[in-house]
């Protein structure tokens, strides 16, 4: 709101009303009428009055949306042309500062720390231009690589090693920027300076055990850690890092950078807790996540399932306040008003919409996203502190991962309570027999039990008692799949994707969905047979997505991989469908009774005749066919019943094979037939995208053609 941020200008930088104007356009009559400021602030009173040229333009957009390169054109051309050497673009969501350069052409800006004040000097103005603040995604991610390097060279510590001080070190400089931004400080302790000024033995060290305190209960570091570099490393880390402002970069900016400095530096070692973004972004808008959804990766990574449907599921919120301010303004202009009555409306409604979406207020609309919509766990602790800092980069809700075994219960995941599961599993490991669930893993003290408790209720207790009830036993132990093996016997070991399968589905809501990524042997292998029947009995197949053979090369991964999507059925189907089933093991009994009966006391009349006679060899031959029959006859009614069971509860399914997915087998972007985006292959449109497909087919399957096929 540009009034607010008049108010900015006089509290936090000591500019006067009178060094100041509104809604100026000089430009009117010169042929570039459109070109206006929005604030326009002198160095003085007297500089204003002699219409000298301004120091600042200030272009105020719609508060809930982000401001993108196009939107900065009018303040840009207001002070090219009044010579002004700093222009702001704010809304409620980012204030960003540029310079203004004069040599160049329109829309070659440089980002900035920040706006003079109004005590400021002509050499803190000249020293403040040269403070370039943000950067573009690759120079970020070049700058953190740059780090990393040094870090390794000067300490000789291995690459994962070396990441972490990073974290850490990125960690404090959050912490500082948000302390800088809430108590309203003008002096950086997160600088090279600062460090220099310091006297105790290791200062970096200090202000580390200021975060771990401000960041205690998200657990990220653990009571003895510590930056484990020398004072000249760290200090060198620092002085590379603190031009740039994390604070009031954009996520996307800031977000994508850490990605891509994640995949550059870990590529190979442990690139298997990275799904590329194109999947993601594909998976997620898939699932069509809405306000109020509840989402879950249980082996969150790098945490890109969780980000991205952070963001969009934020961008809606703020899409639909701005709408909302947008139709009361309109409503206020039907109305004779003054324009004190109108200014005084306008400041109230919009005061009331931004309190629903302040992120700090609990209870807000983005707190309650941030804070009890976003849940994930991982089993690598240094890919869970990963993804807390990745979340935090793209604007938070870290506080719902935890570094937890996928399969086990923490905090607010557990079974029953998720609208959305997203998850890229690990692939080809096993969980062995002798991997028990330990005290470690259940482990819950009084205070925080209490507290989720009281946040999940009753739900949380019974889960938190289940768990307890296991603890000792075999992680397998706790899930059906494993028993379930072609011949219905416990399974010695089991491949975690098939136990994520089962961890998915037990997680959701009746009616909620789920997105994973699978080896195709999960589809395909008749041996696995029961894996697919497993999800048939509780939830709807909503698409199978194959991908290229190469898509996961990049990760460490060579198995060609489809995304499976279901939607687990609400009570009403289940139901339904269990009505149907028991009904066509009926008909199948019923069809194989006489015959099974038959048979079966022939078999039982020759093992008796065999025994009285004491002819062993006989009697032995006599059961080894009744065993065979019964397996036989079994296996010939469940197939049966199954076939029944399909006809009876039939549904299509959206089954489509992807060529081009936005990534090729080094890493590098690729044309991407997924969904729309600015490089799609040749003769793809919008319409022609599996996203919009796959919506089409949802409303009306049979008007979808290929390449899709429909089957069940």
């Amino acid at each position: 709101m540009r009034h607010a941020y008049v108010v900015m200008l006089h509290n936090e930088y000591g500019f006067s009303l009178d060094q100041m104007d509104e809604e100026l356009s000089p430009l009117a009559g010169r042929g570039s009428a459109r070109a206006r400021a929005d604030i326009v602030v002198w160095r003085t009173v007297q500089d204003k009055a002699d219409s000298k040229t301004p120091l600042i333009v200030i272009e105020c957009k719609s508060d809930n949306v982000t401001i993108k390169a196009a939107d900065y054109a009018q303040g840009e051309a207001y002070a090219l042309y009044c010579n002004a050497p700093f222009f702001v673009t704010h809304n409620n969501r980012e204030t960003r500062y540029w310079r203004v350069k004069k040599d160049r052409m329109p829309g070659e800006i440089d980002e900035i720390e920040n706006i003079p004040h109004a005590d400021a000097s002509d050499k803190d103005i000249r020293e403040l231009i040269e403070k370039l603040k943000t950067f573009k995604e690759d120079e970020f991610a070049d700058l953190l690589h740059s780090c990393h390097n040094v870090i390794r060279n000067r300490e000789h510590l291995d690459p994962a090693a070396a990441f972490d001080e990073i974290a850490k070190v990125l960690f404090v400089k959050v912490w500082v920027e948000r302390e800088m931004k809430a108590k309203k400080r003008r002096v950086n302790l997160f600088t090279a300076d600062y460090l220099d000024e310091q006297l105790g033995t290791h200062p970096l060290n200090e202000l580390f055990q200021q975060t771990k305190e401000a960041f205690a209960d998200d657990r990220i570091f653990g009571n003895d850690d510590r930056i484990n570099l020398k004072l000249a490393t760290g200090r060198e880390i620092v002085r590379l890092l603190e031009r740039y402002n994390l604070s009031d970069t954009s996520e996307d900016v800031k977000g994508i950078a850490f990605e891509r400095f994640l995949g550059k530096t870990f590529r190979g070692e442990i690139g298997q807790f990275f799904t590329p973004r194109t999947i993601v972004e594909f998976m997620v808008r898939m699932m069509a996540p809405k306000e109020g959804d509840v989402v879950c990766d249980p082996a969150s990574g790098s945490g890109g399932f969780l980000i991205r449907f952070f963001e969009l599921v934020r961008e809606s919120i703020l899409a639909e306040v701005d709408r909302e301010y947008q139709g009361f303004v309109a409503e206020l202009d039907k109305k004779k008003l003054s324009e004190s009555k109108r200014a005084e409306l306008l400041r109230e409604k919009y005061a009331e919409l931004q309190a629903t979406i302040d992120q700090r207020k609990r209870d807000s609309r983005l707190w309650k996203l941030a804070n009890r919509c976003i849940y994930g766990c991982d089993a690598n602790d240094r890919m869970a502190r990963t993804s807390k800092m990745n979340m935090i980069m793209h604007g938070d809700g870290h506080g719902g991962v935890h570094h937890h075994n996928g399969f086990i219960n923490v905090n607010g995941i557990f079974e029953g309570r998720f609208d959305i599961l997203l998850t890229n599993p690990p692939f080809g490991a096993n969980v062995e027999p002798s991997d028990h669930i330990t005290d470690t893993d259940v482990k819950t003290s009084d205070d925080e039990y209490r507290r989720y408790a009281e946040t999940y209720g009753q739900l949380y207790k019974e889960a938190h008692g289940r768990v307890n009830a296991a603890k000792g036993k075999p992680i397998a132990s706790v899930f059906d799949l494993p028993r379930r093996g072609g011949d219905g016997k416990k399974l010695g070991k089991v491949k975690t994707e098939i136990l994520f399968i089962e961890r998915c589905l037990a997680l959701l809501k009746p009616g909620g969905r789920m997105g994973i990524v699978l080896p195709e042997g999960i589809f395909n292998n008749p041996s696995l047979g029961y894996v697919r029947e497993f999800c048939e009995d509780r939830a709807r197949i909503l698409a199978v997505v194959s991908l290229p053979q190469e898509t996961f090369y990049s990760s460490g991964a060579s198995v060609k991989a489809s995304l499976l999507f279901l939607g687990k059925f609400t009570s009403k189907e289940q139901a339904d469908f269990e009505k149907k089933r028991d009904a066509a093991k009926a008909e199948v009994e019923a069809k194989y009774a006489d015959e099974t009966a038959a048979e079966t006391a022939r078999l039982e009349t020759e093992i008796g005749a065999a025994k009285k006679a004491q002819d062993a060899k006989r009697r032995k031959k006599a059961q080894y066919e009744l065993v065979n029959y019964l397996a036989r006859i079994a296996e010939t009614k469940t197939r049966e019943v199954r076939a029944v069971l399909k006809e009876r509860f039939d549904y299509p399914i959206f089954l489509y094979e992807a060529e081009k997915v936005g990534i090729t087998a080094t890493g590098e972007p690729d044309t991407n037939e997924l969904y729309t985006n600015s490089n799609m292959p040749a003769g793809i449109t919008p319409e022609d995208t599996c996203l919009e497909l796959f919506r089409r087919f949802r409303k009306k399957p049979d008007a979808v053609a290929s390449p899709v096929s429909v089957g069940r």
